[in-house]
């Protein structure tokens, strides 16, 4: 059952144009641009961090863990999102999140200690992930099958580009600012996204909460014991697993001999990111064109390609690399983000969440394992674990296939009755 259009001629992302002033493509550079400034800090501080390592006077995987300690509170957000989903209004939960996110961004800046950084990382990914999977979960149920992989495909994009430019602005602001007002500008970044989310959210028409019988845990039973989301979360895993194992401590290559490029050097590095604009929001076109198991394939043979050129000593060829892992790491992403919104049977809103619990707490384990594997193992080790951990997501794509007696994708049930921007109720 199709949704609604939104009343008044307000802008809603998922529904066609009803005058020429409309845009399908406005409305997914605004879903992008949420993305975009909801993690647009969660990685910025891999690109400082040889510096970081030099102020906290730690080791390489100390100070990994602590950056990438946001996973812990985006997995612990994503759990709680999956089974309050029903509950939370998902207008009013991003943009508060964003807002509330700025907090803990700003306060990065006066950190005294290693624990303390660690722990506002960690409120930063409770406020990241629950902004994430509540706009991941509006998406999903407010749009067609259509204009749902396009919806989410640019919502990854925006988190493709976050990468890119969170990495970028914050090494050029380390250079020539300082650390603590790198994390002043992200906190900035995190206001304008609430007031972002804020406005173009309020243009849409809300949806009401699913209705049904199931409880969340029997929501999340059911997702459990779909063979095709358990893979779908075992890739989601391991997609960010080798992500950030790559991208973390590939810095330290860059710093050291032979390559030594300077901070700023290293900010510029991260256009590596940029053909990931380009391909990543063709993934979803590829998927249904191919399916998904033979996408994923794609994306993680072009990732392992690049793994190697890591291994060389020139600067030419890392860059190689490292644009190969993006591409296919963030083409698997959106990939495996739109099979789940199609393979819920139910409650797609605790899928999402469940999918992004997986995935984060990938990317915590590869800061862990990954990091001590460099620590004592070298690079090249490193490096070998990241390759086998994409051969394991290989072999879980192969079952992402969606039963033929499952219901369709599309709007929730509660597309069928909506509440219009002014509280009335639109049928």
């Amino acid at each position: 059952m199709k949704q609604p259009h939104a009343q008044n001629g307000r802008l809603s992302p998922c529904r066609p144009a009803d005058s020429p002033g409309e845009s399908v493509r406005l409305r997914f550079v605004v879903i992008g641009l949420i993305s975009f400034l909801t993690l647009v800090d969660l990685f910025a501080a891999q690109a400082v961090l040889p510096s970081l390592v030099e102020v906290y006077r730690v080791s390489p995987a100390t100070m990994g863990f602590a950056v990438n300690a946001s996973t812990i509170g985006m997995t612990l957000a994503g759990i709680a999102v999956a089974f309050l989903s029903r509950r939370i209004d998902r207008r009013r939960g991003v943009w508060m999140s964003l807002a509330l996110l700025s907090i803990p961004t700003s306060l990065l800046a006066l950190a005294p200690d290693i624990e303390t950084f660690a722990a506002l990382r960690v409120t930063q990914g409770l406020f990241m992930s629950s902004a994430f999977t509540l706009t991941m979960a509006y998406l999903a149920e407010h749009c067609s099958a259509e204009e749902a992989s396009g919806a989410l495909a640019a919502y990854i994009t925006g988190n493709v580009a976050s990468n890119l430019v969170g990495r970028l602005v914050s090494a050029a602001v380390a250079d020539h600012l300082g650390l603590p007002a790198t994390f002043y500008v992200f906190a900035f970044l995190n206001v304008a996204g609430a007031l972002l989310a804020f406005l173009t959210l309020n243009r849409t028409t809300p949806m009401e909460a699913e209705p049904g019988g199931q409880s969340a845990l029997q929501a999340w039973l059911a997702h459990l014991r779909n063979p095709a989301l358990c893979a779908s979360f075992g890739i989601g895993f391991i997609i960010l697993f080798a992500f950030i194992g790559t991208f973390s401590y590939v810095n330290f290559v860059l710093v050291g001999e032979p390559i030594a490029l300077n901070q700023m050097a290293v900010g510029f590095v991260y256009f590596v990111f940029l053909p990931s604009l380009v391909t990543t929001p063709l993934a979803a076109g590829v998927a249904v064109r191919l399916g998904t198991p033979p996408a994923i394939w794609l994306a993680l043979g072009v990732a392992g390609a690049g793994l190697p050129l890591l291994l060389v000593p020139q600067l030419s060829l890392v860059l190689t690399g490292l644009a190969l892992v993006g591409v296919g790491t963030f083409f698997a992403q959106a990939a495996a983000t739109g099979f789940v919104s199609r393979a819920a049977t139910t409650d797609r809103g605790s899928a999402s969440g469940i999918y992004l619990a997986s995935y984060y707490l990938g990317g915590l384990t590869g800061s862990v394992v990954l990091g001590q594997v460099y620590d004592h193992a070298g690079w090249a080790a490193c490096v070998a674990g990241i390759g086998l951990s994409l051969v394991l997501a290989a072999v879980l794509a192969v079952r992402l296939k969606i039963s033929p007696a499952g219901p369709g994708p599309g709007p929730t049930p509660a597309a069928a009755h909506q509440l219009r921007f002014d509280g009335s109720t639109s049928r």
